[in-house]
């Protein structure tokens, strides 16, 4: 298997690296990136990491690529994709896939042209976690009944917090935000859950942790564990950053189940949790905690009590391994992967608009947004976007 890269950072270099581990005839040719923070650590992996190329296309011409992998800054995605579905390959893109609604609306048109939106995979890796494929399970079986509402949370560590602070997510103009950028896997596994599209969001947030009146003098090391690459800065507390850093989401989706989803970044026992209540049983479970629960809601009985272990080599609960997996697959039988391009747009603008919500101050319906979502699915040009209410 024969891959290049476009965005040679952390994640992109841990991927790479579960790649070679895991695929026998795994081969990087190359990759593109002015400032490849993730070359040294394959090199201290013994990871060839094959040439530096200037652009997509000369890194397509040196070598016929069996996959395109993109770990670029947000903001860069929309394009890079573009110039690899020009040259007819095969995508991975980590996530979210692009950063606006306009930008949606424009990938969706070029999916259409391409005739083939599955030329584009997207690094949504939670659809691949043991848990939340036992989770799918427990629903398809009717465990639950019908799905009524959901609560949910990504809470995340200082440290990982201090790093979105000091790294290049840090800016909207490249992010999109931080709902998008962090969240958009919760929202994609819950609407995946749910079966339905969100009708309407509302949202409330902002910035109270990392402001410089909670700067500290001591114990520093903690913010500075996570290393930050392209852009990044030493502040912490008094950094230049424009994203927030706790917000409260609430969806109501099409089939009238709701959810209430809340995430912070100052969380010093960090949890990743869900609670999904149907008609008929209620299944919660914990992706941090590595723990999945399901009980009966007549008889109150335990249905399913279960613990999941990772290995080393895991960054998200067990998901990566099984995603790499599952990639190959797709690329050697045409395997069906679990999560699409169309799916991560869903969820994608799901979050965008939930961060317009908490903007405006609003309750946002979604119909008109999902016309001109369907209506770019097909080739469209989306009707003109209206402000909001």
């Amino acid at each position: 298997m024969k891959v290049g890269v476009v965005g040679l950072g952390y994640r992109l270099e841990y991927l790479v690296r579960v790649f070679s581990v895991l695929i026998p005839d795994f081969q990087l040719v190359g990759y593109v990136d002015p400032s490849p923070a993730g070359l040294p650590g394959l090199r201290q992996h013994g990871i060839d990491p094959g040439q530096s190329y200037e652009s997509i296309d000369a890194l397509a011409k040196a070598a016929p690529l069996d996959l395109l992998m993109i770990g670029s800054p947000n903001h860069l995605h929309l394009g890079h994709i573009k110039t690899a579905l020009q040259l007819n390959l095969k995508v991975f893109c980590e996530k979210p896939v692009v950063i606006s609604e306009a930008e949606t609306y424009e990938l969706l048109r070029l999916l259409h042209a391409c005739g083939d939106p599955d030329r584009v995979m997207v690094g949504l890796v939670l659809r691949y976690a043991p848990l939340y494929v036992d989770l799918k399970k427990v629903i398809a079986e009717g465990a639950l009944g019908e799905i009524v509402s959901i609560e949910a949370s990504e809470h995340i560590a200082p440290y990982h917090g201090a790093f979105f602070m000091r790294d290049w997510r840090r800016y909207q103009g490249y992010s999109g935000s931080f709902i998008l950028e962090k969240c958009c896997h919760d929202l994609d596994l819950y609407q995946g859950a749910v079966g339905a599209r969100p009708q309407r969001v509302a949202s409330f947030g902002g910035r109270k942790s990392f402001v410089p009146e909670n700067a500290v003098r001591h114990n520093l090391d903690v913010y500075h564990r996570k290393p930050s690459g392209w852009m990044g800065t030493d502040k912490v507390f008094d950094s230049d950053a424009d994203i927030i850093d706790y917000q409260t989401a609430l969806i109501e989706y099409a089939n009238g189940a709701t959810m209430a989803f809340h995430t912070n970044m100052n969380v010093p026992d960090q949890f990743r949790r869900f609670c999904i209540v149907g008609s008929k049983g209620m299944a919660e479970g914990d992706f941090i905690r590595n723990f999945f629960k399901v009980h009966d809601a007549r008889t109150s009985d335990v249905l399913l009590d279960t613990t999941y272990e990772t290995t080393e080599l895991s960054q998200h609960y067990g998901a990566d391994e099984q995603m790499v997996k599952d990639i190959a697959a797709h690329l050697t039988t045409g395997a069906a992967l679990p999560v699409s391009v169309i799916d991560a747009l869903e969820a994608g603008l799901t979050a965008i608009k939930i961060d317009e919500a908490r903007q405006s101050r609003s309750v946002i319906d979604l119909t008109e947004t999902w016309k001109r979502f369907d209506a770019a699915r097909n080739g469209e040009t989306p009707p003109a976007m209206a402000r909001s209410a």
